[in-house]
Formats: structure tokens, C-alpha cells, sequence
């Protein structure tokens, strides 16, 4: 199922939707974030298409007559990937493709290619071979056309129905057997994560590309793998890391993304497993990003998905190196100020300030900004779980500052 063959650059368009519950703005904020993951698959978007619906086409997701327009534009200029930001029913996918006559995708296809393309251990793989499996079963009917399905007339009554019913079959039993696979090495890290002990577990969680990997190096001093890319990280990667004089386990997950495909959430359930039993959360932004405030309701609402939205959290935003924020000349009397105007400090005086008890940090992980304020807090919020769980533990070591003297 999954591809490791190199992938080359293709260009492709990207299609969206303008509708009631999803307007114009919100709509290019999608395909911007639609380029990024074809840029990260390999491919590089050339063109966008936008339609204003009351709801998506139940037969072609967009107008025909808009279809044809990105048929005419296809031809014209050589391309042969449509990529379309929502995803595609088995009819939409077959009538699309009747249409254009070229390789169509949907933001859940592209999403998986890119978790194919970046998992790396025997357990990841199988993950997302699972999610490939489920997304392809509803599907299968497109990959048989050389197989006609039976027709009117005599010598036209070929097997191609008879071949799908078998090659669904089979995707069903390749299903049930990665299912009890995962199963068993669920086992096996559920044992691993009962034996690291009683130890404060510490979870990274956020939308993808927002640092987590990189702070998690900083702060672990460890060598995980950090990327401007798109789901950089797959596995899960478990670290211990000693605060002035207490050890915890800090933890990297996957990304979050909008419109995370369910196939994902349900065959990385034990990756998620992660967030779930962890005792604090660091919930790491991406404060540069214009749309960061959309970022945290997702990941919040995924938390919430899988019953972790209760957990202590510490808010981090991160990139704060990479922050702009437009200026209004003085005799300016027309702009008015909105938030895009907004500095590091006025944002710390906005809603930020009451998060949790001003469990609120700003912080830059790439260059160190702010690292000792941030260690700082973590240990604070540690040290209340470990003396709560531990009440009469004497700790390992005195404690020290960051030059060594005994405090």
C-alpha cells in the first residue's frame, strides 16, 4: 500500500468552495494550507479555483460549468493532478475523473500520501496502511476500469463485478489484519508506557509545524527530527528530561491538523494514547502564523475528541522571532486597529493573560528566546503533580541552579 518510490514535482491545481459555512477568507486560508501539503507531497500547486455554493455538488463537488473551465485550463497548460481541499465520495471521485480525465485527489488522499511518505518505524507504517485500506474500500469501483461492468448486448456481459466484490474482499481481510496487529503492538505499548515507572509524563501537542519537535530538542538536548514541513513527525518519540531536581518524561505526538482525515485519528489511536495519559500538556502555537487563534480551536477540539481536554495545559507560543505585525503611520486617522496590528504585549494582555492561571509563555525554541522562563514554569506545574502523587518522596538530588550552586 505504501509507496517508497521518490516523488517527483508535478503540478497541479487546487480546487475549493465558497459556501454558507465557509466564506471567502476562510475558504483561501484552507488552500493555502492545501498548497503547503502539496508542496510537502512533492508537487507544487499552479493554479487555484474557487466556486461560491450554497453546499457542495453532491455529483461533482463543484459546478459543471466551473468543471469545465478547470478542464479547459488542465489542457491548456499540460497539468494532470486536480487537488480538491475537501473530501470526495466514490460517485464524486468517478464523475470528476469522467470530466477531467487526469489523476484526481482530495485533501484525505493527500494527507495520507503524505503520512506514507513519512512514516518510518513497522508500527507508523502500519497505521497509516490501515487508514489507506479503510479510505480506499468505498472507493474501489475507479481503480477497475479496465474491467467493464456488465453491459446490454451480446458479448458485453464481462467479470468486472465479480473482480471488485474480490478486491473488496480482500482489502476487508487486509483491514482485519493490520486491526489485530495494531492491536497486539498496542499491548506491547501499553506495557512499555505502565513500565516507565510513576513518573511525571510530560505530552507535546499542537497543530504541525508549529516547533514541537524542535522545542522537544532544545529542552530533551536529544537529536528527534525537526522540519519546516508538514507532519515532520510520525512516531511517537518518548524522552526523559531533568528540571533543577525533577525527572519526567516529555513526549513529541503527530500534528493536528483541520479537517483531519477520521481514518487518522482512528488508526493512530495508540499514538494518541500518548496525549491521553499524559499529566500535563504543553500545548506549543505557532504565534508568527496569521490564522494561529483557528489553530488552537482545532487542536482543542481534537483534544476534546479524545476525552484530554480537561488535562492541565501550559499555553506555549512559539516563533515569536518570526512574529510581524503591521504598523499604522501616526497620522494615519482612517486604518482601524485590528490584530493584525497587535504586538507581542498586546497580545499578552488579551484573553492570553487568563489562560489557566497565566499558564502562558512566549517563547522562540529555534533561537532560545525565553527558555529559562519556560523551564522555569514547567518545573513549577511538575512539582505540583509530583508532590501530589508523591507526598513523602525525597527528591534524588538537592536542588541546583542552571551554574551549579546548591541551593
Amino acid at each position: 500500500m505504501i509507496d517508497k518510490k521518490k516523488v517527483t514535482s508535478e503540478k497541479a491545481v487546487l480546487i475549493g468552495v465558497v459556501t454558507q459555512h465557509q466564506d471567502e477568507s476562510m475558504s483561501n486560508e484552507y488552500l493555502d494550507e492545501l498548497e503547503f501539503l502539496t508542496t510537502t507531497a512533492g508537487g507544487k500547486a499552479v493554479k487555484r479555483f474557487t466556486q461560491k455554493l450554497d453546499m457542495p455538488n453532491p455529483k461533482t463537488f463543484i459546478g459543471a460549468g466551473k468543471l469545465e473551465d478547470v478542464r479547459e485550463y488542465m489542457e491548456a497548460h499540460h497539468i494532470e493532478t486536480a487537488i480538491f481541499d475537501d473530501e470526495l465520495s466514490s460517485s464524486q471521485l468517478r464523475n470528476i475523473e469522467k470530466v477531467l480525465d487526469c489523476k484526481v485527489l482530495d485533501r484525505t488522499n493527500l494527507i495520507l500520501d503524505i503520512f506514507a511518505s513519512r512514516a518510518q518505524t513497522s508500527y507508523a507504517r502500519t497505521q497509516v496502511e490501515l487508514a489507506q485500506c479503510q479510505y480506499l474500500l468505498p472507493r474501489l469501483t475507479r481503480l477497475w476500469t479496465h474491467l467493464e461492468r456488465q453491459k446490454g448486448g451480446i458479448g458485453m456481459r464481462g467479470p468486472g463485478e465479480t473482480e471488485i466484490e474480490t478486491d473488496r474482499r480482500i482489502i476487508r481481510d487486509k483491514i482485519t489484519l493490520l486491526k489485530k496487529k495494531l492491536t497486539i503492538i498496542d499491548k506491547q505499548m501499553a506495557v512499555q508506557r505502565k513500565n516507565r515507572g510513576k513518573m511525571v509524563r510530560v505530552a507535546l501537542v499542537g497543530y504541525t509545524n508549529v516547533g514541537k519537535s524542535t522545542l522537544m530538542n532544545v529542552v530533551s538536548k536529544s537529536n528527534v527530527f525537526a522540519e519546516n514541513k508538514l507532519f515532520a513527525t510520525l512516531d511517537t518519540t518518548v524522552r526523559k528530561v531533568v528540571i533543577k531536581n525533577i525527572p519526567f518524561l516529555l513526549t513529541d505526538t503527530v500534528g493536528f491538523i483541520r479537517k483531519l482525515p477520521t481514518q487518522l485519528v482512528e488508526s493512530f489511536k495508540s499514538t494518541l494514547d500518548e496525549v491521553r495519559e499524559a499529566d500535563l500538556l504543553l500545548h506549543v502555537v505557532d504565534i508568527s502564523h496569521p490564522n494561529f487563534e483557528d489553530h488552537i480551536a482545532s487542536v482543542n477540539k481534537i483534544l476534546g475528541e479524545i476525552q484530554s481536554a480537561d488535562k492541565p495545559t501550559i499555553m506555549v507560543f512559539n516563533k515569536i522571532d518570526a512574529y510581524e505585525n503591521e504598523t499604522i503611520d501616526e497620522d494615519d486617522l482612517v486604518t482601524e486597529r485590528t490584530k493584525i496590528h497587535y504586538t507581542l504585549s498586546d497580545w499578552e494582555k488579551t484573553w492570553m493573560n487568563k489562560v489557566d492561571e497565566n499558564n502562558c509563555l512566549f517563547i522562540s525554541a529555534l533561537n532560545k528566546e525565553n527558555l529559562e522562563e519556560f523551564k522555569e514554569k514547567v518545573f513549577e506545574e511538575i512539582k505540583k503533580i509530583h508532590i501530589t502523587r508523591f507526598p513523602y518522596n525525597n527528591f534524588l538530588y538537592d536542588e541546583y541552579t542552571e551554574e551549579g550552586d546548591e541551593i
